[in-house]
């Protein structure tokens, strides 16, 4: 039993010692570019202003609006001041909108009495 153990624990330490393999180190890389320092900063700066190329918006077209500024401003106004425009039920998270602030329950609409 005992020199079972030991077989095997000399098996799985030499399986350990073959199976683990350490990285060499090569040190710092040379540089292998050929171009000086002045054609790489204007390269540099041709594509700082170029932008982001890969970015998400890259391609986006301009928006234009349909709406005035001073239409958007005054509506921007209105909504401020509008004390219940704010109160919505999915904003309280396990909480309820006080009644107080409550926004009117009114139907518009008429049924027909059976």
């Amino acid at each position: 039993m005992n020199a079972s153990k030991i077989i095997a624990a000399a098996a799985l330490s030499l399986l350990a010692a073959a199976g683990a393999h350490a990285e060499t180190y090569d040190g710092v890389h040379t540089l292998t570019s050929s171009a000086s320092r002045s054609e790489v900063a204007g390269q540099a700066v041709v594509a700082a202003r170029a932008g982001n190329t890969y970015g998400d918006g890259a391609s986006a077209q301009p928006f234009t609006s349909t709406a005035s500024r001073s239409a958007v401003h005054a509506d921007a106004v209105a909504k401020s001041h509008d004390p219940l425009a704010s109160l919505d039920r999915r904003a309280f998270y396990r909480d309820q909108v006080p009644s107080a602030y409550s926004k009117p329950k009114v139907s518009f609409t008429r049924q027909a009495a059976l």
